[in-house]
């Protein structure tokens, strides 16, 4: 009985492992980039421009306010 009990304890942690690994590995590479409109970054590990991400970002925040524009009560 004992010898079961231990199968059934061992086949469990490794599934609990399997599944752990799997969850892991997908949250280390995303799918898509964190905001509309603004490029992933590049995956080959080449250094980015500061002033080439500022840029996107103030492209983006621009296109957001553009959106949001309401009339004017006057």
């Amino acid at each position: 009985m004992r010898g079961l009990g231990l199968i059934g304890l061992v086949l469990v942690l490794a599934i609990v492992g399997l599944v752990a690994k799997k969850q892991l590995t997908s949250a280390a590479t995303p799918t898509r980039p964190a905001a509309p409109g603004v490029q992933a970054p590049a995956s080959g590990g080449a250094p980015v421009n500061p002033q080439q991400v500022q840029q996107q970002v103030k492209e983006a925040l621009d296109a957001a306010v553009k959106t949001r524009q309401m009339p004017d009560d006057n």
